[in-house]
């Protein structure tokens, strides 16, 4: 709306390949959503607050492999229990 994201959308990599699948709000990711590497792996799928990893998410290395489940504060992990 007015050039502004907000509500469900994608975004892509320049070759066209899906960059994020998800929800926004004043142009940042926000809300649940998936983020994928240029070569189209997942790369991470969970919760988003003002463009940032937060909230409960699952992180991906390039192979497909996870690389992390829990929680992100803020865009870093919180690996305390």
């Amino acid at each position: 709306m007015n050039g502004i994201l907000n509500g469900k959308g994608k975004e892509y990599y320049s070759n066209g390949n899906l960059r994020y699948e998800g929800e926004f709000l004043n142009c940042k990711l926000n809300g649940k959503g998936k983020e994928y590497y240029c070569n189209g792996n997942l790369r991470y799928e969970g919760e988003f607050l003002n463009g940032k990893l937060n909230g409960k998410g699952k992180e991906y290395f390039k192979t497909g492999k996870i690389k992390f489940v829990g929680k992100y504060t803020n865009g870093e992990r919180n690996e305390k229990p």
